[in-house]
């Protein structure tokens, strides 16, 4: 569709019940849609309108600006939102797609009636290492742009690394060549925004119910990370999967299950009533 303020947006809308409340999911990152949600969808319908749009420089969204940043996806989200007319909308974010949800809150509070977090934390970038890749990707997205025989590259090259060892093969090769189609160095200069990201000095401000969905086994955040986003929202409930960062594609029943659970709790705290702080 074609917004008044960021141009043409792509997005996947899915109708629930009559009056059922709005979800907008965003993926992470080198993914798309579809291959982060789509198992989702279907269970998410039950009780839930569906938005599932494309971010910049992923899939079939708009063309990604140099340099990559979150607020501009968190902007073009605020301007699909706007124009379909929904009202606030529980943003449900996962990984990236979660800093993202977390700067739409502060962007665009207004737009924002809860917040569900997903395989996600306020930075990625607080051990030693961590910080030796931030300050070291800015140089790499450099190299990479510079150099013509690069270009041809796909984002597969960094994404798979996203995808747990013990994913169907088929499951893996599908998601892969639909990786391949996002230029590397726009991959690269995405991961360079997660790793700059930071929602510490304010994250514990948010004022509208949140839920986290944390995952057990995660290899690429950490569940401590996780925890601790958990603990730093006010009155966040936890809602944990079993599963590594891949959880959507290796368990997808699982974490459709999961999700829908986390996005209830977030209605059930704007409905005033008693929720569950902990479920499984």
């Amino acid at each position: 569709m074609e917004t008044a303020t960021r141009g043409r947006l792509v997005v996947r809308d899915t109708p629930g019940p009559l009056g059922a409340p709005t979800v907008v999911l965003l993926h992470g990152v080198t993914l798309d849609a579809e291959s982060n949600w789509g198992a989702a969808v279907p269970t998410l319908a039950q009780s839930f309108r569906v938005l599932a749009p494309d971010l910049r420089g992923h899939g079939a969204g708009p063309p990604a600006r140099s340099p990559y940043r979150l607020e501009d996806c968190a902007d073009d989200v605020a301007a699909l939102v706007t124009a379909l007319g929904t009202g606030p909308v529980i943003v449900v974010g996962y990984s990236m797609g979660g800093m993202i949800a977390q700067t739409l809150w502060r962007q665009y509070p207004e737009l924002t009636a809860g917040l569900v977090l997903c395989a996600t934390a306020r930075n990625v970038s607080g051990s030693f290492l961590e910080q030796l890749t931030a300050m070291t990707m800015p140089f790499l997205v450099g190299a990479v742009g510079a150099i013509p025989a690069i270009f041809p590259m796909g984002a597969d090259l960094v994404g798979g690394r996203l995808l747990g060892e013990g994913l169907d093969p088929r499951i893996r090769r599908t998601v892969l060549a639909r990786m391949r189609r996002m230029p590397l160095v726009t991959a690269l200069a995405a991961m360079q925004a997660v790793c700059e990201f930071s929602s510490h000095r304010w994250i514990g401000d948010v004022d509208v119910p949140c839920a986290v969905l944390l995952t057990r086994y995660d290899t690429v955040v950490p569940p401590s990370r996780q925890m601790r986003l958990a603990r730093a929202l006010p009155a966040a409930r936890v809602v944990e999967v079993d599963g590594d960062h891949d959880v959507f594609l290796a368990a997808p029943g699982a974490f459709a299950h999961s999700l829908a659970a986390a996005c209830l709790a977030v209605v059930t705290a704007q409905d005033g009533r008693p929720g569950t702080e902990r479920a499984s």
